[in-house]
Protein backbone atom coordinates (compact mmCIF):
# COMPACT_ATOMS: atom_id res chain seq x y z
CA UNK A 1 0.00 0.00 0.00
CA UNK A 2 1.35 2.88 -0.88
CA UNK A 3 2.12 6.09 1.51
CA UNK A 4 -0.08 9.02 0.99
CA UNK A 5 1.50 11.89 1.24
CA UNK A 6 0.37 15.31 3.72
CA UNK A 7 -0.29 19.22 2.70
CA UNK A 8 1.75 20.61 1.10
CA UNK A 9 2.84 22.46 3.96
CA UNK A 10 3.59 19.31 6.18
CA UNK A 11 5.81 18.69 3.23
CA UNK A 12 7.54 21.87 3.36
CA UNK A 13 7.59 21.69 7.31
CA UNK A 14 8.93 17.80 7.35
CA UNK A 15 11.26 18.42 4.74
CA UNK A 16 12.62 21.70 6.43
CA UNK A 17 13.43 19.55 9.75
CA UNK A 18 14.99 16.80 8.05
CA UNK A 19 17.21 19.03 6.13
CA UNK A 20 18.16 21.74 8.85
CA UNK A 21 21.04 22.49 10.44
CA UNK A 22 19.87 21.42 14.25
CA UNK A 23 19.17 18.17 13.14
CA UNK A 24 22.24 17.13 11.09
CA UNK A 25 24.09 18.75 14.17
CA UNK A 26 22.60 16.27 16.96
CA UNK A 27 23.47 13.24 14.97
CA UNK A 28 27.11 12.59 16.35
CA UNK A 29 25.87 13.72 19.54
CA UNK A 30 23.56 10.89 19.35
CA UNK A 31 25.44 7.76 17.63
CA UNK A 32 27.76 8.90 20.88
CA UNK A 33 24.94 8.57 23.16
CA UNK A 34 24.08 5.13 21.54
CA UNK A 35 27.75 3.81 21.40
CA UNK A 36 27.91 5.15 25.53
CA UNK A 37 24.31 3.59 26.34
CA UNK A 38 24.36 0.05 24.83
CA UNK A 39 28.00 -0.74 22.90
CA UNK A 40 28.86 -1.48 19.41
CA UNK A 41 25.59 -3.42 18.17
CA UNK A 42 23.59 -0.50 19.50
CA UNK A 43 25.81 1.86 17.36
CA UNK A 44 25.51 -0.44 14.45
CA UNK A 45 21.97 -0.04 14.53
CA UNK A 46 21.57 3.60 14.92
CA UNK A 47 23.73 3.73 12.10
CA UNK A 48 21.18 1.87 9.97
CA UNK A 49 18.39 3.84 11.27
CA UNK A 50 19.17 7.73 10.70
CA UNK A 51 20.42 7.04 7.00
CA UNK A 52 16.73 5.39 6.72
CA UNK A 53 14.70 8.61 8.40
CA UNK A 54 16.71 10.70 5.81
CA UNK A 55 15.20 8.09 2.96
CA UNK A 56 11.92 8.27 4.39
CA UNK A 57 11.92 11.85 4.59
CA UNK A 58 12.81 11.94 1.35
CA UNK A 59 9.96 9.83 -0.37
CA UNK A 60 7.49 11.45 2.12
CA UNK A 61 8.40 15.05 0.48
CA UNK A 62 9.25 14.20 -2.30
CA UNK A 63 7.28 16.71 -5.06
CA UNK A 64 5.25 14.31 -7.22
CA UNK A 65 5.23 14.20 -10.89
CA UNK A 66 2.57 16.87 -11.06
CA UNK A 67 4.18 19.63 -9.06
CA UNK A 68 6.74 19.52 -11.22
CA UNK A 69 7.09 22.66 -13.92
CA UNK A 70 7.85 22.31 -17.65
CA UNK A 71 10.77 24.71 -19.02
CA UNK A 72 12.22 26.56 -21.94
CA UNK A 73 14.20 24.45 -23.63
CA UNK A 74 17.37 27.29 -24.76
CA UNK A 75 17.06 28.56 -21.29
CA UNK A 76 16.02 26.08 -18.95
CA UNK A 77 13.87 27.98 -17.28
CA UNK A 78 10.07 27.41 -16.36
CA UNK A 79 7.77 29.03 -17.79
CA UNK A 80 4.91 31.45 -17.92
CA UNK A 81 2.31 28.73 -15.62
CA UNK A 82 4.89 29.25 -13.07
CA UNK A 83 5.05 32.81 -12.74
CA UNK A 84 1.69 33.01 -12.21
CA UNK A 85 1.13 30.31 -9.84
CA UNK A 86 3.54 32.51 -7.60
CA UNK A 87 2.29 35.84 -8.42
CA UNK A 88 -0.80 34.49 -7.53
CA UNK A 89 0.61 33.37 -3.93
CA UNK A 90 1.62 36.27 -3.26
CA UNK A 91 -1.80 38.06 -2.93
CA UNK A 92 -3.54 35.06 -1.71
CA UNK A 93 -1.07 32.43 0.37
CA UNK A 94 -0.39 33.88 4.15
CA UNK A 95 2.82 32.71 4.07
CA UNK A 96 3.80 34.22 1.12
CA UNK A 97 4.98 37.61 0.76
CA UNK A 98 3.60 39.91 -1.83
CA UNK A 99 5.20 40.05 -5.02
CA UNK A 100 6.05 42.82 -7.93
CA UNK A 101 5.91 41.40 -11.07
CA UNK A 102 8.84 42.41 -14.17
CA UNK A 103 8.58 41.54 -17.53
CA UNK A 104 11.71 42.04 -20.09
CA UNK A 105 12.47 41.50 -23.64
CA UNK A 106 15.47 41.93 -25.85
CA UNK A 107 15.05 44.91 -28.10
CA UNK A 108 15.25 43.66 -32.05
CA UNK A 109 15.57 40.10 -30.50
CA UNK A 110 13.70 38.53 -33.64
CA UNK A 111 16.34 40.45 -36.10
CA UNK A 112 19.70 38.33 -34.10
CA UNK A 113 18.32 34.90 -36.08
CA UNK A 114 18.47 36.63 -39.60
CA UNK A 115 21.69 38.12 -38.81
CA UNK A 116 23.77 35.77 -36.72
CA UNK A 117 21.74 32.44 -36.96
CA UNK A 118 19.23 30.33 -34.83
CA UNK A 119 22.46 28.81 -32.54
CA UNK A 120 23.78 32.31 -31.41
CA UNK A 121 20.39 33.74 -31.20
CA UNK A 122 19.71 30.27 -28.79
CA UNK A 123 23.18 30.96 -27.13
CA UNK A 124 22.11 34.91 -26.17
CA UNK A 125 19.37 34.18 -24.69
CA UNK A 126 20.65 31.39 -22.50
CA UNK A 127 23.03 33.51 -21.58
CA UNK A 128 21.08 36.50 -21.04
CA UNK A 129 18.50 34.42 -18.58
CA UNK A 130 21.42 32.49 -16.82
CA UNK A 131 23.05 35.98 -16.13
CA UNK A 132 19.96 37.11 -14.62
CA UNK A 133 18.88 34.41 -12.60
CA UNK A 134 22.48 35.10 -11.14
CA UNK A 135 21.83 38.38 -9.91
CA UNK A 136 18.43 37.50 -8.21
CA UNK A 137 17.48 36.27 -4.24
CA UNK A 138 16.77 32.82 -4.01
CA UNK A 139 12.92 33.74 -3.04
CA UNK A 140 12.93 35.70 -6.35
CA UNK A 141 12.02 33.41 -9.69
CA UNK A 142 13.02 34.07 -13.40
CA UNK A 143 10.51 32.45 -15.96
CA UNK A 144 10.91 32.34 -19.96
CA UNK A 145 7.79 34.53 -21.51
CA UNK A 146 9.08 33.40 -25.08
CA UNK A 147 11.67 34.08 -27.19
CA UNK A 148 13.79 36.72 -26.00
CA UNK A 149 11.20 37.75 -23.45
CA UNK A 150 11.61 37.35 -19.32
CA UNK A 151 9.07 37.50 -16.54
CA UNK A 152 10.56 37.65 -12.83
CA UNK A 153 8.61 37.63 -9.73
CA UNK A 154 10.36 39.51 -6.91
CA UNK A 155 9.29 40.00 -2.82
CA UNK A 156 7.67 43.33 -1.92
CA UNK A 157 9.28 44.41 0.93
CA UNK A 158 8.21 47.84 3.08
CA UNK A 159 10.99 49.70 0.88
CA UNK A 160 10.10 47.91 -2.47
CA UNK A 161 8.40 51.13 -3.55
CA UNK A 162 8.38 52.75 -7.46
CA UNK A 163 11.75 54.18 -6.82
CA UNK A 164 13.38 50.44 -5.69
CA UNK A 165 11.78 48.44 -8.58
CA UNK A 166 12.86 51.45 -10.77
CA UNK A 167 16.90 50.52 -9.44
CA UNK A 168 16.52 46.86 -9.99
CA UNK A 169 14.74 46.79 -13.76
CA UNK A 170 17.80 49.33 -14.21
CA UNK A 171 20.51 46.79 -12.57
CA UNK A 172 18.95 44.23 -14.67
CA UNK A 173 18.99 46.12 -17.98
CA UNK A 174 22.32 46.95 -17.03
CA UNK A 175 23.25 43.53 -17.08
CA UNK A 176 21.85 43.04 -20.51
CA UNK A 177 23.71 45.97 -22.13
CA UNK A 178 27.19 44.18 -21.00
CA UNK A 179 29.08 43.43 -24.30
CA UNK A 180 28.24 39.57 -25.70
CA UNK A 181 31.43 37.66 -27.56
CA UNK A 182 30.11 35.95 -30.52
CA UNK A 183 32.73 33.94 -32.38
CA UNK A 184 34.53 37.32 -33.45
CA UNK A 185 31.60 39.77 -33.18
CA UNK A 186 31.23 41.80 -30.11
CA UNK A 187 27.31 42.34 -29.67
CA UNK A 188 25.60 45.66 -27.61
CA UNK A 189 22.52 44.53 -26.94
CA UNK A 190 19.36 46.67 -25.54
CA UNK A 191 16.47 45.69 -23.30
CA UNK A 192 13.05 47.20 -22.66
CA UNK A 193 11.37 46.67 -19.11
CA UNK A 194 7.55 46.76 -18.16
CA UNK A 195 6.95 46.14 -14.26
CA UNK A 196 3.40 46.69 -11.89
CA UNK A 197 3.22 46.85 -8.49
CA UNK A 198 0.98 44.06 -6.84
CA UNK A 199 -1.22 47.18 -5.44
CA UNK A 200 -1.73 48.65 -9.06
CA UNK A 201 -2.95 45.26 -10.55
CA UNK A 202 -6.43 45.58 -11.93
CA UNK A 203 -7.45 42.44 -10.04
CA UNK A 204 -5.74 40.64 -7.44
CA UNK A 205 -4.41 37.77 -9.50
CA UNK A 206 -1.28 36.90 -11.17
CA UNK A 207 -2.47 36.38 -14.04
CA UNK A 208 -3.67 40.37 -13.65
CA UNK A 209 -0.43 41.28 -12.52
CA UNK A 210 1.53 39.58 -14.86
CA UNK A 211 -0.70 41.06 -17.55
CA UNK A 212 -0.19 44.32 -16.22
CA UNK A 213 3.37 44.08 -16.45
CA UNK A 214 3.41 43.22 -19.99
CA UNK A 215 1.21 46.35 -20.74
CA UNK A 216 3.58 48.30 -19.24
CA UNK A 217 6.51 46.64 -20.88
CA UNK A 218 4.70 47.70 -24.51
CA UNK A 219 4.51 51.22 -23.48
CA UNK A 220 8.10 51.33 -22.96
CA UNK A 221 8.90 49.66 -26.51
CA UNK A 222 6.68 51.89 -27.87
CA UNK A 223 9.03 54.80 -26.16
CA UNK A 224 11.81 53.31 -27.89
CA UNK A 225 14.57 50.80 -27.03
CA UNK A 226 15.81 50.34 -23.22
CA UNK A 227 13.03 51.94 -22.03
CA UNK A 228 11.32 51.46 -18.61
CA UNK A 229 7.63 51.97 -17.83
CA UNK A 230 5.37 51.31 -14.52
CA UNK A 231 1.64 49.99 -14.86
CA UNK A 232 -0.40 52.90 -14.05
CA UNK A 233 -4.26 52.45 -13.26
CA UNK A 234 -5.12 54.48 -16.64
CA UNK A 235 -2.87 51.99 -18.49
CA UNK A 236 -5.20 49.39 -20.24
CA UNK A 237 -3.81 45.53 -20.56
CA UNK A 238 -2.64 45.14 -23.63
CA UNK A 239 -3.45 41.93 -25.75
CA UNK A 240 -0.62 39.51 -26.45
CA UNK A 241 0.74 39.00 -30.07
CA UNK A 242 -1.35 35.25 -30.18
CA UNK A 243 -4.42 37.12 -29.36
CA UNK A 244 -4.56 39.46 -32.43
CA UNK A 245 -6.25 37.41 -34.76
CA UNK A 246 -6.04 37.48 -38.74
CA UNK A 247 -9.43 38.65 -39.13
CA UNK A 248 -8.84 41.55 -36.74
CA UNK A 249 -5.56 42.40 -38.20
CA UNK A 250 -7.20 42.45 -41.81
CA UNK A 251 -9.58 44.77 -40.37
CA UNK A 252 -6.96 47.44 -38.83
CA UNK A 253 -5.11 47.59 -42.37
CA UNK A 254 -8.20 48.20 -44.15
CA UNK A 255 -9.37 50.65 -41.67
CA UNK A 256 -6.58 52.53 -41.48
CA UNK A 257 -5.27 51.95 -37.82
CA UNK A 258 -2.10 51.00 -39.04
CA UNK A 259 -0.52 54.07 -39.53
CA UNK A 260 3.83 55.65 -40.11
CA UNK A 261 4.88 57.46 -37.84
CA UNK A 262 8.46 59.38 -38.98
CA UNK A 263 11.52 59.44 -37.74
CA UNK A 264 14.03 62.22 -38.85
CA UNK A 265 17.72 61.72 -40.48
CA UNK A 266 19.97 64.82 -40.82
CA UNK A 267 22.92 66.01 -41.75
CA UNK A 268 25.39 65.70 -38.66
CA UNK A 269 27.57 68.44 -39.87
CA UNK A 270 24.81 71.05 -40.75
CA UNK A 271 21.64 69.70 -39.18
CA UNK A 272 19.53 70.25 -42.26
CA UNK A 273 16.49 66.94 -42.82
CA UNK A 274 17.80 64.49 -45.09
CA UNK A 275 14.92 62.11 -44.75
CA UNK A 276 12.42 60.92 -42.79
CA UNK A 277 12.21 56.87 -42.08
CA UNK A 278 8.72 55.04 -42.20
CA UNK A 279 8.07 53.16 -39.02
CA UNK A 280 4.66 51.40 -38.99
CA UNK A 281 2.03 52.03 -35.65
CA UNK A 282 -1.00 50.33 -34.43
CA UNK A 283 -3.50 53.05 -33.36
CA UNK A 284 -5.88 50.35 -31.65
CA UNK A 285 -9.72 51.53 -31.32
CA UNK A 286 -9.34 50.29 -27.94
CA UNK A 287 -5.94 48.83 -26.73
CA UNK A 288 -4.49 52.56 -28.12
CA UNK A 289 -1.25 52.81 -29.63
CA UNK A 290 0.86 49.43 -29.98
CA UNK A 291 4.07 49.08 -30.80
CA UNK A 292 5.47 46.82 -33.89
CA UNK A 293 6.94 44.09 -31.95
CA UNK A 294 3.66 43.53 -30.25
CA UNK A 295 1.98 42.79 -33.74
CA UNK A 296 4.83 42.06 -36.65
CA UNK A 297 5.12 38.73 -35.41
CA UNK A 298 1.22 37.95 -36.04
CA UNK A 299 1.47 39.86 -39.03
CA UNK A 300 4.29 37.61 -40.37
CA UNK A 301 2.06 34.79 -39.97
CA UNK A 302 -0.93 36.09 -40.65
CA UNK A 303 0.81 36.28 -44.12
CA UNK A 304 0.08 40.12 -44.30
CA UNK A 305 3.53 41.82 -44.26
CA UNK A 306 2.76 42.62 -48.21
CA UNK A 307 -0.37 44.58 -47.62
CA UNK A 308 1.11 46.32 -44.84
CA UNK A 309 3.75 47.41 -47.37
CA UNK A 310 0.95 48.59 -49.49
CA UNK A 311 -0.63 50.40 -46.71
CA UNK A 312 2.73 51.92 -45.88
CA UNK A 313 3.74 53.14 -48.97
CA UNK A 314 0.27 54.45 -49.70
CA UNK A 315 0.76 56.71 -46.56
CA UNK A 316 4.26 57.80 -47.58
CA UNK A 317 3.23 58.57 -50.76
CA UNK A 318 0.53 60.75 -49.04
CA UNK A 319 2.48 62.48 -46.45
CA UNK A 320 4.95 63.28 -48.73
CA UNK A 321 2.15 65.43 -50.87
CA UNK A 322 0.73 66.70 -47.89
CA UNK A 323 4.42 67.97 -46.84
CA UNK A 324 4.64 69.83 -50.07
CA UNK A 325 1.48 71.58 -49.86
CA UNK A 326 2.54 72.78 -45.99
CA UNK A 327 5.84 73.91 -48.11
CA UNK A 328 8.07 71.90 -46.07
CA UNK A 329 10.91 69.94 -47.17
CA UNK A 330 11.18 66.37 -47.11
CA UNK A 331 14.06 65.25 -49.61
CA UNK A 332 13.14 61.61 -49.19
CA UNK A 333 11.27 58.77 -47.14
CA UNK A 334 12.23 55.51 -46.54
CA UNK A 335 10.78 52.54 -46.54
CA UNK A 336 11.63 49.16 -44.99
CA UNK A 337 11.07 45.95 -47.53
CA UNK A 338 11.37 42.39 -46.69
CA UNK A 339 12.59 39.48 -48.65
CA UNK A 340 8.78 38.66 -49.85
CA UNK A 341 8.03 41.56 -50.47
CA UNK A 342 11.41 41.68 -52.86
CA UNK A 343 9.67 38.31 -54.22
CA UNK A 344 6.95 39.27 -55.67
CA UNK A 345 7.23 39.79 -59.41
CA UNK A 346 4.92 42.41 -60.01
CA UNK A 347 6.68 44.79 -56.86
CA UNK A 348 8.52 47.32 -59.43
CA UNK A 349 5.10 47.65 -61.68
CA UNK A 350 3.34 48.32 -58.35
CA UNK A 351 5.53 51.11 -56.81
CA UNK A 352 5.89 52.82 -60.46
CA UNK A 353 2.46 52.86 -60.89
CA UNK A 354 1.96 54.28 -57.09
CA UNK A 355 4.43 57.01 -57.69
CA UNK A 356 2.53 57.96 -60.79
CA UNK A 357 -1.04 57.90 -59.30
CA UNK A 358 0.87 59.88 -56.75
CA UNK A 359 2.43 62.44 -59.00
CA UNK A 360 5.92 61.72 -56.80
CA UNK A 361 9.37 61.48 -58.57
CA UNK A 362 11.15 58.23 -58.04
CA UNK A 363 13.88 60.08 -55.85
CA UNK A 364 11.53 61.19 -52.93
CA UNK A 365 11.11 56.98 -52.24
CA UNK A 366 14.02 55.23 -50.52
CA UNK A 367 13.86 51.42 -49.89
CA UNK A 368 15.83 49.68 -47.13
CA UNK A 369 16.73 46.18 -47.83
CA UNK A 370 18.21 44.32 -45.02
CA UNK A 371 21.88 43.18 -45.97
CA UNK A 372 20.80 39.73 -44.93
CA UNK A 373 18.77 40.11 -48.10
CA UNK A 374 21.65 40.64 -50.25
CA UNK A 375 23.41 38.35 -48.53
CA UNK A 376 21.45 35.10 -49.32
CA UNK A 377 22.16 34.54 -52.43
CA UNK A 378 21.58 35.03 -56.14
CA UNK A 379 18.02 35.44 -56.31
CA UNK A 380 17.23 36.46 -59.93
CA UNK A 381 13.61 38.24 -58.62
CA UNK A 382 15.42 40.10 -55.36
CA UNK A 383 17.93 41.10 -57.84
CA UNK A 384 15.55 42.36 -60.90
CA UNK A 385 13.52 44.41 -58.21
CA UNK A 386 16.26 46.10 -56.55
CA UNK A 387 17.91 46.84 -59.85
CA UNK A 388 15.05 48.02 -61.87
CA UNK A 389 13.73 50.60 -58.96
CA UNK A 390 17.25 52.05 -58.71
CA UNK A 391 17.24 52.78 -62.24
CA UNK A 392 13.71 54.17 -61.86
CA UNK A 393 15.38 56.62 -59.79
CA UNK A 394 14.53 55.03 -56.29
CA UNK A 395 16.94 55.32 -53.58
CA UNK A 396 18.02 52.17 -52.11
CA UNK A 397 19.83 51.95 -48.47
CA UNK A 398 21.32 48.53 -47.10
CA UNK A 399 19.94 48.22 -43.72
CA UNK A 400 21.54 46.90 -40.55
CA UNK A 401 24.91 46.75 -42.35
CA UNK A 402 27.47 44.72 -40.39
CA UNK A 403 25.18 42.01 -39.48
CA UNK A 404 24.15 40.31 -42.83
CA UNK A 405 27.35 39.33 -43.62
CA UNK A 406 26.85 40.59 -47.13
CA UNK A 407 29.82 40.59 -49.01
CA UNK A 408 31.74 44.09 -50.80
CA UNK A 409 30.44 41.84 -54.05
CA UNK A 410 27.46 41.44 -53.07
CA UNK A 411 26.83 45.00 -52.83
CA UNK A 412 28.48 45.84 -55.57
CA UNK A 413 25.80 44.03 -57.60
CA UNK A 414 23.43 46.79 -56.42
CA UNK A 415 23.30 50.31 -56.89
CA UNK A 416 23.07 51.62 -53.61
CA UNK A 417 22.81 55.11 -51.93
CA UNK A 418 23.88 54.71 -48.78
CA UNK A 419 25.03 51.98 -46.14
CA UNK A 420 22.91 52.33 -43.00
CA UNK A 421 25.39 51.39 -39.75
CA UNK A 422 23.47 49.11 -37.12
CA UNK A 423 22.64 50.35 -34.11
CA UNK A 424 24.89 47.22 -32.85
CA UNK A 425 27.84 49.28 -33.60
CA UNK A 426 26.76 52.93 -32.76
CA UNK A 427 26.05 51.94 -28.93
CA UNK A 428 28.49 53.25 -26.77
CA UNK A 429 30.51 54.27 -29.64
CA UNK A 430 31.71 57.07 -27.69
CA UNK A 431 33.00 55.16 -25.16
CA UNK A 432 34.10 51.38 -26.83
CA UNK A 433 37.18 51.83 -28.80
CA UNK A 434 36.52 48.26 -30.61
CA UNK A 435 33.01 50.10 -31.74
CA UNK A 436 34.92 53.03 -33.06
CA UNK A 437 37.30 50.78 -34.85
CA UNK A 438 34.44 49.22 -36.95
CA UNK A 439 32.65 52.32 -37.62
CA UNK A 440 35.85 53.76 -38.68
CA UNK A 441 36.33 50.89 -40.92
CA UNK A 442 32.91 50.99 -42.75
CA UNK A 443 33.25 54.33 -42.92
CA UNK A 444 36.22 53.93 -44.88
CA UNK A 445 35.07 51.38 -47.25
CA UNK A 446 31.87 53.10 -48.07
CA UNK A 447 33.94 56.20 -49.30
CA UNK A 448 36.01 53.75 -51.83
CA UNK A 449 33.00 52.50 -52.77
CA UNK A 450 31.36 55.90 -53.21
CA UNK A 451 28.80 55.20 -50.85
CA UNK A 452 27.12 57.23 -48.11
CA UNK A 453 26.82 56.05 -44.93
CA UNK A 454 23.97 56.78 -41.88
CA UNK A 455 24.41 55.65 -38.27
CA UNK A 456 21.00 54.51 -37.19
CA UNK A 457 20.16 54.12 -33.22
CA UNK A 458 21.82 56.85 -32.34
CA UNK A 459 20.73 57.60 -28.88
CA UNK A 460 22.92 59.82 -27.01
CA UNK A 461 24.89 63.32 -27.20
CA UNK A 462 28.20 61.44 -26.81
CA UNK A 463 27.29 59.39 -29.75
CA UNK A 464 26.52 61.79 -31.82
CA UNK A 465 29.63 64.15 -31.61
CA UNK A 466 31.89 60.70 -31.94
CA UNK A 467 30.46 60.14 -34.91
CA UNK A 468 31.30 63.44 -36.28
CA UNK A 469 34.67 63.12 -34.81
CA UNK A 470 34.69 59.94 -36.96
CA UNK A 471 33.40 61.01 -40.44
CA UNK A 472 30.06 60.40 -40.68
CA UNK A 473 27.61 62.02 -42.56
CA UNK A 474 24.21 61.10 -41.66
CA UNK A 475 22.21 60.28 -38.42
CA UNK A 476 19.26 58.60 -36.82
CA UNK A 477 18.02 58.26 -33.69
CA UNK A 478 17.18 59.31 -30.04
CA UNK A 479 19.32 61.93 -30.29
CA UNK A 480 18.01 63.48 -32.85
CA UNK A 481 14.47 62.64 -32.65
CA UNK A 482 11.69 60.21 -31.79
CA UNK A 483 9.48 58.72 -34.15
CA UNK A 484 6.76 60.61 -34.41
CA UNK A 485 3.25 61.27 -35.82
CA UNK A 486 2.92 62.62 -39.16
CA UNK A 487 1.32 66.26 -37.40
CA UNK A 488 3.87 66.26 -35.08
CA UNK A 489 6.65 66.05 -37.77
CA UNK A 490 5.09 68.76 -39.50
CA UNK A 491 5.77 71.17 -36.22
CA UNK A 492 9.55 68.83 -35.98
CA UNK A 493 10.69 70.18 -39.59
CA UNK A 494 9.16 74.06 -38.84
CA UNK A 495 11.35 74.15 -35.50
CA UNK A 496 14.36 72.18 -36.88
CA UNK A 497 14.12 74.69 -39.80
CA UNK A 498 14.53 77.62 -37.75
CA UNK A 499 16.92 76.65 -35.69
CA UNK A 500 19.48 75.26 -38.74
CA UNK A 501 18.86 78.75 -40.23
CA UNK A 502 19.58 80.52 -37.18
CA UNK A 503 22.88 78.29 -36.22
CA UNK A 504 23.86 78.01 -39.43
CA UNK A 505 23.29 81.95 -40.83
CA UNK A 506 26.24 84.22 -42.14
CA UNK A 507 25.19 87.86 -42.12
CA UNK A 508 26.22 89.59 -44.73
CA UNK A 509 28.84 92.71 -44.67
CA UNK A 510 28.78 95.94 -46.90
Amino acid sequence: MAVRSGPPHVKSALRNFLTSPQFTAILPAALLLAYWLGGESTLLISAIIFPGLFAFGGTLTRSSQKDRWPSDPVTGLPLRGRLTKMLDAGFHDPDMKEKCCLVIEIDAFSSLAEHYGLDAQDKIEAQIGETLRSMLRATDLICSLGRGRLGIAIDRTARADLEVVLQIAARLQSAITTPIELDETRLHLTASVGFALPRRAPEATGESLLQAAESALQNAQVAGPGSIRAFSNGMAPRAAPSEHSEAELSEALEAGQMIPWFQPQVCLRSGRLTGMEALVRWNHPELGLIAPAAFLPALTQAGLLERLSEVMLFECLTSICKWDQLGLEVPTVSLNMTAEELANPKLFENIRWDLDRFDVSPERLTLEILESVIAQGEDDVIARNINALARMGCNIDLDDFGTGHASIAHIRRFNLNRIKIDRSFVTHVDTDTNQQNMVAAILTMARQLGIGVLAEGVETHGEYAKLGELGCTDVQGYAVAKPMPMDASCLWIKNQRSTSERIHHIPKHA
